[in-house]
């Protein structure tokens, strides 16, 4: 018996199920050959189950959806439609429904099953969509071959006799499915089947097809689909189960059962056929549009026009006109001869919101010649106005890759190309994340006097990923090379590269770092070297944040590079840092200090705060501002504290200031943290405030505490973070020794911290705290108790105490 038989007394659901068990444990065939296979083993299961005991005339059995297709993952669902002709008595239809669905239940199967007549089989389709989109795929499988063939040819002349009321609703599914499941090609756990551009998009422009409405485009869609399937397949076998999710703890797997390197590899896999189908899925529902709209009004013009309506040009660039609502190649534009062509209507197409048409890329990709090197003015300025389109950019940009045509004119693109991206602080995959990042850039031309290199900077800030060491580095040496091939002169080609190479200094140095140590501002201004690249960075920072993700980007972060922003132009002009300001007199946080100093106990508020974009924001989290008297012990405590109340610590900055007194200056401690609930509301100011003072007294254990919760509630097993990684900063500050701590976020950290470095014997001077994503990235600036800062041996040894002691928890 081969793998795809069952006959005689293996006909059985024993002898089914261990016919299905050998098929799906031999390594070949996989793919669709294992598809089809496990298709004809059911096949011949089923109608097995239905010929047995002689079936009465007038009855069939069906198989719909993918099962209909002749496809069937491991796990997936049989969707059977048991037909009858409507003269069969109704007892001996429900005997034969019972005598093929138990089976099928015993083995543990999923059965979606149904028993209608072709009438029936039509009424219902005509008011359920996702009904008439399985027939379509309607499979005889056993019984009366004319009674399904009659069905389907109804099926489909419904289907195509209703496309103009139906496809819009199917459009409208779509919509309703992808709002709801996201895009497949930028999740770190995408459903295969659910999410946009996967599986339910491919079944759906098959049934735009079969409407002879529109058609999708053909060009790598098998392909992709096969991708998703044949993950999905591995999917299944790696977790016994039915699920379309490639969840994080599997994809190592999936990816060893596909025969690929790592997950990276089988996500970037999975992103490109997302995005082929995505963008067919794109190009299909337009056309569909434009043909329902021209139906619409072809008859009104004709009536009035007497005849044919005309078919309007508009000309928009040299080579490119308007036709239809897309951008189109003239009659007259000759690829051949023109390789800035594909640039030019690009721009054009972008510049007037218009889409570019599918068959002038096609027509582009095969017949332009390649730009010489280094690129014509021409071609250089249209990339520039198409990066400065804003959100006009994107269908385009996804134009120009589905052609291949992005990584002809970029060959660097290909490694950035639908690479993932694990930290969830970020929204997109590279690639999305660079065209997103000019994109908010296009809305900060009027900050710069150099828009140009702003774009073409934010297009290649990230353009080293993918490549061994730091990106930024990497991306440094491949932005210069860049720049230099499409016709900057080499001071421009310098200035793109500074960008690409400190694109994150002013946001980490400002998050990081104590913007009033002059040794702080000296080196940045360093860096950068001039106010024009200071200018443009400013303007890069806060672009590419704003297109990582909500959580990159808030008020207090834009204010904290503002103000370095502001110094170190300062000292660019030939100033000095400035000396640290006092407290403004007035602030909350001078009138806090003063309170605190008179009480001698701590003095706290709550305030929520709002990302820095929205009309009408929702909180992204709380500042809590707390101010007591300079005494041992405060970071941990304070830290502590809100871990017991689970307060998630987003950022903190810790800093002493001196006030008058009689005596003479009294040191304050003030700190600043942004917080959020791990779940439910936050906890009052006055509870804070009282368990902060037992913390200080000594009379609330906190660490026994936290070590109880622990115990209670474990962390999700099965998730393995790097092990924390603690150094000092070279040259960091001239006031203090910066220790820097690089660990999985979890509750307790920052109190783990702060009581290794009270043990230590080291004095905290100020903290900068921020937690990106599951990574906390710290900075604490240590003296000794003198003041100074440490020497490098007893710096290193606290860094080795320190980061021994968190890899031991």
């Amino acid at each position: 018996m081969t793998s795809t038989e069952v006959t005689g007394e293996d006909s059985g659901p024993s002898g089914y199920a261990a016919a299905r068990l050998r098929l799906l444990r031999q390594e070949a065939p996989s793919g669709p050959p294992r598809r089809a296979a496990l298709a004809r083993l059911t096949d011949g299961w089923l109608a097995a189950l239905h010929e047995a005991g002689a079936p009465p005339r007038g009855t069939a059995l069906v198989a719909v959806g993918g099962y209909g297709r002749g496809e069937l993952s491991p796990r997936s669902d049989l969707d059977l439609l048991l037909l009858h002709d409507g003269t069969v008595d109704p007892a001996t239809v429900a005997a034969l429904a019972d005598r093929v669905w138990y089976p099928v239940w015993d083995l543990g199967l999923a059965l979606d099953h149904s028993v209608r007549t072709p009438a029936e089989a039509r009424r219902t389709a005509s008011e359920d969509l996702k009904v008439q989109l399985g027939l379509l795929d309607a499979r005889h499988l056993a019984g009366d071959f004319g009674l399904v063939t009659g069905l389907r040819t109804a099926v489909l002349a419904d289907w195509r006799n209703q496309a103009p009321k139906r496809l819009p609703e199917l459009d409208e599914l779509c919509r309703d499915r992808a709002e709801r499941q996201g895009e497949l090609q930028y999740l770190l756990e995408p459903d295969l089947k659910e999410a946009r551009g996967g599986l339910r998009d491919a079944t759906a422009l098959r049934a735009v097809a079969a409407s002879w409405l529109a058609d999708a485009p053909r060009e790598g869609l098998a392909e992709a689909r096969r991708t998703l399937l044949d993950a999905r397949d591995a999917l299944h076998l790696v977790t016994g189960r039915a699920t379309d999710r490639l969840a994080l703890q599997e994809q190592d797997q999936v990816a060893g059962a596909l025969g690929l390197p790592d997950s990276d590899t089988l996500l970037r896999q999975v992103y490109e056929a997302a995005r082929t189908i995505s963008y067919a899925g794109d190009v299909t529902w337009r056309e569909v549009n434009r043909v329902l709209r021209a139906r619409s009004v072809r008859p009104r013009l004709r009536k009035m026009l007497g005849g044919k309506p005309p078919v309007v040009r508009t000309p928009l660039a040299e080579g490119v006109v308007e036709m239809d609502g897309e951008a189109v190649l003239a009659r007259t534009a000759r690829p051949e001869r023109d390789p800035v062509l594909p640039l030019r209507a690009a721009a054009a197409a972008a510049q007037s919101g218009l889409t570019l048409s599918p068959h002038a890329v096609r027509h582009l990709a095969t017949t332009t010649r390649p730009l010489p090197e280094p690129w014509p003015a021409e071609a250089r300025e249209q990339l520039v106005t198409l990066l400065g389109a804003g959100e006009a950019t994107v269908p385009v940009w996804e134009a120009l890759e589905a052609g291949g045509l992005i990584t002809r004119l970029l060959p660097d693109w290909e490694r950035v190309r639908c690479r993932p991206q694990r930290n969830p602080v970020h929204t997109w995959t590279v690639d999305r994340h660079l065209v997103e990042t000019a994109v908010r850039a296009s809305a900060l031309t009027r900050r710069v006097g150099r828009p140009d290199l702003l774009l073409v900077a934010a297009l290649l800030h990230d353009i080293g990923k993918g490549l061994p060491g730091d990106h930024s580095v990497a991306g440094e040496t491949i932005a210069r090379d860049v720049a230099g091939r499409i016709g900057f002169d080499p001071a421009d080609a310098r200035v793109l590269a500074t960008l690409v190479r400190h694109h994150l200094l002013l946001v980490e140095t400002a998050t990081r770092r104590d913007l009033d140590d002059p040794a702080t501002i000296r080196s940045v201004a360093t860096a950068i070297g001039s106010p024009g690249t200071l200018e443009l960075l400013h303007a890069l920072t806060e672009a590419d944040a704003l297109a990582t993700g909500p959580a990159a980007w808030s008020s207090w972060r834009a204010s904290l590079v503002a103000d370095l922003v502001r110094r170190v132009a300062g000292v660019l002009a030939g100033h000095a840092p400035p000396a640290p300001e006092p407290t403004a007199p007035g602030t909350e946080e001078e009138r806090l200090a003063v309170e605190a100093l008179r009480t001698g106990e701590p003095v706290l508020t709550l305030h929520a705060e709002h990302p820095a974009e929205a009309t009408e924001p929702e909180p992204v989290g709380v500042e809590l501002l707390i101010a007591l008297p300079d005494q041992p012990g405060v970071l941990p405590a304070v830290a502590g504290v809100l871990a017991l109340h689970r307060l998630t610590v987003r950022s903190a900055d810790l800093r002493a200031i001196d006030l008058p007194t009689d005596l003479g200056p009294a040191a304050v401690l003030v700190l600043n943290w942004r917080v959020a609930a791990e779940y439910g509301s936050l906890p009052q100011a006055t509870r804070l405030r009282a368990d902060l003072v037992r913390a200080l007294d000594g009379s609330l254990d906190i660490a026994s505490r936290l070590a109880e919760r622990e115990a209670a509630y474990p962390r999700r097993r099965g998730v393995t973070a790097p092990p924390p990684r603690v150094t000092v900063a070279a040259a960091g500050s001239s006031l203090a020794t910066v220790i820097e701590v690089r660990a999985h976020d979890a509750p307790g950290l920052l109190h783990r911290i702060g009581r290794a470095l009270e043990t230590a014997a080291v004095r905290v001077r100020s903290a900068h705290v921020s937690t990106l994503g599951a990574n906390a990235v710290d900075a604490f600036y240590v003296t000794d108790a003198k003041g100074a800062p440490l020497r490098a041996e007893e710096a290193a040894e606290v860094a080795r105490a320190l980061e021994a002691d968190l890899r031991n928890r």
